[in-house]
């Protein structure tokens, strides 16, 4: 650092005329010792050095400032010195005790206004250096507000949060209520904001109209819902409003959006709000195409349930149906005779109808595997399920020589579920044992289920086979999607099955057993934990 640069003052843009000041406080210093030394005027000349510090404090640094006020001090003394100290010495006189206190009232003065001049260049240089950090910090802020690929708007809510406060001191805090009653209060309160300014993504975002400076433009297409939720979160205060919305850029495309906007504490400061919105519609389409994809999955996993079971149902129906012909031409042969046999016809018949009902069950329970699920919860009394599904899985366990062994514990308590969900999963589960056994030729085929109740809210339901088991390489990735052992497996079933499960509260693992085969266990709230899964 050069020694000019040290007297020189800084960040200030009038370089000439701080150079003005300066020549003019060096020739105000001259004339005021000019005047002191050599003229015969009485009074505190010295004094208008002050005047000279005040033009130097134009021109210099705060070490400008005290080496000029020595400077002054020592022309004072040196004045004093040339008129009153010598004239007194050369006549044997004492030094005037009025000269003597007009020095020290000038010094004084001098000291006083370098004080007061080096405090107010220190005020004078911080707020410098807090303007520059200010105009550094809005710079930087400006270039991230501008460069960044997040669309940002910067918008004034001041009249709107004004206005919402007006109307909470009358007693309004619901907004929901308050527009319904009045259906233009939302379009008055979005007239109220307006656009300060725009980054370049949220130009390309909703498009130039939509982000224009000015009124703000509605461009929500969802229920009104969200702008409700927007301005009751401003009416209570809080610090930041968030949601998922939908809407309409000005090429008329609809767009999902994350809208997020940060709300100040300082009243004062809702002139400058930002809001920023993350376009979400390439996820929110994924997602959409994935439930749909997942329905799909679960009603062919459906239909290949009840394709497996197709064997079974025509060995079920058989029964019924076959009984229904016999009863029949046992009701011919009754009302034949003479006279008719009425009460033993009538018998028949009723097993006719008893036979008939057992049919449409069995084609009903077929039905309601592929038919939309109506999640409509029943009282199910598991020892009945568990039968029926074995009755259902009959012929596929005796095609395939296998034994089903049930294994009921005491006391099993009633649960409220999904009946065709819970049959489902035990079909399926039962038929991955029947080909795991099948595929590895084991010579003792046996399912062997076990239902029982777990603790005070939970029963459970286990599936032994005595089957190879699990392989170990599967055990992590067993109920993930599209895996399969199987060679024409889809991979759906056990995903499924949990799914539908745990949707449930329920749970559903799947492990080897210490003494040989797969074992699943499912575990099932006895009061569902929500009604409406």
């Amino acid at each position: 650092m050069s020694k000019a640069s040290l007297l020189r003052r800084a960040h200030d843009p009038g370089g000439r005329n701080n150079a003005a000041f300066g020549l003019a406080a060096i020739a105000l210093a001259i004339f005021v010792f000019y005047i002191d030394t050599y003229t015969d005027i009485e009074g505190a000349i010295a004094v208008f050095y002050v005047v000279s510090m005040l033009l130097a404090a134009q021109a210099t640094t705060r070490i400008g400032l005290l080496l000029a006020a020595i400077g002054c001090a020592i022309l004072t003394v040196l004045s004093y010195i040339m008129t009153h100290v010598s004239y007194a010495v050369a006549h044997g006189q004492d030094v005037d005790l009025q000269s003597t206190i007009r020095l020290f009232g000038a010094l004084a003065a001098l000291i006083v206004t370098t004080i007061l001049l080096l405090k107010t260049e220190t005020t004078r240089l911080s707020l410098l250096s807090s303007n520059s950090a200010l105009t550094k910090s809005e710079a930087r802020y400006r270039s991230i507000f501008d460069r960044t690929r997040v669309a940002l708007w910067e918008r004034d809510y001041s009249k709107l949060h004004s206005y919402l406060g007006e109307i909470r001191a009358k007693g309004i805090t619901n907004i929901g209520a308050h527009a319904r009653t009045n259906p233009g209060f939302l379009d008055d309160c979005i007239s109220l904001v307006r656009v300060v300014a725009a980054n370049e993504a949220a130009r390309e975002l909703l498009g130039a109209r939509s982000s224009a400076v000015g009124v703000l433009h509605s461009y929500i297409q969802a229920e009104q819902q969200t702008l409700i939720d927007m301005f009751q979160a401003i009416m209570d205060g809080k610090r930041i409003f968030e949601d998922n919305v939908k809407v309409r850029a000005d090429s008329g495309e609809d767009k999902f959006v994350l809208l997020s906007i940060n709300l100040p504490e300082d009243p004062a400061a809702f002139n400058r709000v930002v809001v920023s919105m993350v376009d979400i519609t390439q996820r929110e389409m994924a997602l959409k195409a994935r439930v749909e994809a997942q329905a799909e999955l679960t009603k062919a996993s459906k239909a290949a349930t009840v394709g497996a079971m197709s064997a079974s149902l025509a060995h079920e129906l058989n029964q019924p149906l076959g009984a229904i012909v016999v009863n029949a031409q046992t009701l011919l042969r009754w009302l034949d005779r003479e006279p008719p046999e009425l009460a033993a016809a009538r018998r028949s018949a009723e097993r006719m109808i008893r036979d008939s009902q057992r049919a449409s069950e069995i084609i009903h329970n077929a039905r309601s595997l592929l038919a939309p699920s109506s999640d409509k919860l029943e009282t199910i009394d598991l020892r009945e399920l568990i039968e029926e599904t074995i009755g259902l899985m009959e012929h596929e366990l005796q095609r395939s020589r296998t034994n089903a062994l049930v294994d009921f514990g005491p006391n099993i308590p009633s649960i409220s579920t999904v009946k065709i969900e819970l049959q489902q999963v035990l079909i399926n589960l039962i038929t991955n044992a029947i080909q795991s056994m099948e595929e590895a030729g084991s010579p003792q085929r046996i399912v062997r289920i076990t239902a029982s109740q777990a603790d005070s809210e939970h029963v459970s339901i286990i599936v032994h086979d005595t089957g190879p088991g699990i392989d170990a390489n599967a055990k992590d990735k067993l109920f993930s999607p599209f895996f399969t052992t199987k060679a024409k497996g889809m991979g759906m079933g056990l995903s499924i099955c949990r799914s539908s499960l745990e949707a449930r509260g329920g749970k559903l693992d799947g492990t080897n057993h210490p003494e040989g085969g797969a074992i699943f266990q499912i575990r099932l709230p006895m009061k569902p934990e929500m009604e409406h899964a």
